[in-house]
């Protein structure tokens, strides 16, 4: 390899590394407040925490990684140009085409990163995630339950646990507190167990215990009663996916499902290594400039050209799932153009004009 190629290469390789890290950052804390409120509804235990924040990033790592690529890599180029480095280039014979190689030895190793993530790691990470709330569901721990320690659970009541066994399913010795009506209502259990109604509601059953009600103002109007079992409502759990769904159905899976929202779900997982390879390609134009011009312009052309194109296949997505477009089409009425246009741009030195004649270079 040149020294002028490792030269570009690391100079873009470290400008997509730096521009990955932060987008991460900025992610993690959206992905990160989602899961939070989950937990926080019981929906989804605490200690799934940092296993479905790392899942969820998988997921989305297909339209994070394009976009770092694309931004570093017009922040890298932005600065030959601002620094003159470019124009030194171009006086001793160097071109813009000639930083197609070193563009390539970065951009082809992300582009394949991207296509695994989007064909197989990025399903596989999603069905992951939906059988481990699915399995942690069926246990007492998804509500916050936990033993030794007083929880609140929807309705405004508190629930104390003794023990819980290893399969969070059966409860020892419960103790519930709440309020309502003007009530205070308190109830004992010498165990109890959770069960489920349809597919989303849950309901703590105790058995064997006391309940004690009275007045929440301080008469003296109480009642005590034993019962054998009570019921009381856990808050509900997410809604679950079935197999059939092609967002859990994995790629060999969609190529034979003649359904077309499995060909829009398969033609969702095709285009972003596409979009990669194009918008990556698309920067030296975009990026230009003189040197004393300002590069941030250009590079917010080139983020909201992105955004417009992840725009366009999220409406073709859906309009490939109504039937609005053939399936034969697919996503290639985007990505092939937009691949088309950034080879052109290449053919023309980069340029977005052509040149005038008997203009100076």
């Amino acid at each position: 390899m040149a020294k002028l190629d490792r030269y570009l290469l690391s100079d873009f390789l470290q400008s997509f590394l730096a521009t990955l890290i932060v987008l991460l950052v900025v992610s993690v804390g959206g992905v990160l407040v989602d899961i939070l409120g989950r937990i926080a509804d019981g929906r989804m235990p605490a200690g799934l925490l940092l296993s479905q924040l790392g899942l969820q990033f998988v997921v989305y790592l297909p339209i994070i990684v394009p976009l770092a690529l694309m931004l570093g890599l017009a922040l890298a180029i932005a600065r030959l140009y601002r620094d003159s480095e470019m124009a030194v280039l171009t006086g001793v014979g160097v071109g813009p085409r000639r930083l197609l190689k070193p563009i390539l030895l970065l951009v082809a190793p992300v582009v394949a990163l991207v296509a695994l993530c989007s064909v197989w790691l990025g399903p596989w990470a999603d069905r992951t995630s939906e059988q481990m709330i699915e399995e942690a569901s069926r246990s007492v721990v998804v509500a916050g339950l936990e033993p030794g320690k007083f929880t609140q659970v929807s309705g405004g009541g508190i629930v104390y646990l003794s023990s819980l066994n290893e399969d969070g399913t059966r409860m020892g010795k419960v103790f519930m507190q709440r309020t309502r009506d003007g009530r205070i209502d308190v109830v004992s259990a010498k165990q109890g167990s959770m069960f489920f109604e349809g597919e989303r509601q849950r309901f703590l059953r105790l058995e064997d215990g006391y309940r004690v009600e009275g007045p929440e103002n301080g008469a003296l109007d109480y009642r005590l009663m034993r019962y054998a079992s009570n019921e009381i409502a856990l808050p509900d759990r997410d809604e679950t996916r079935d197999k059939d769904d092609p967002e859990m159905m994995t790629t060999g899976q969609l190529l034979a499902d003649p359904r077309p929202e499995a060909k829009a779900q398969l033609h969702w997982r095709i285009t972003p290594p596409l979009l990669a390879l194009a918008f990556a390609l698309l920067t030296l134009p975009l990026a230009r400039s003189a040197p004393r011009q300002q590069r941030y312009g250009r590079i917010m052309m080139a983020f909201l050209a992105y955004m417009v194109g992840v725009q366009l296949s999220i409406l073709g997505r859906q309009w490939l799932a109504k039937g609005d477009i053939p399936a034969g089409l697919g996503m290639w009425w985007l990505t092939v153009p937009l691949l088309a246009l950034a080879l052109w741009l290449y053919f023309r030195d980069g340029r977005l004009g052509r040149p005038r004649a008997g203009a100076t270079a």
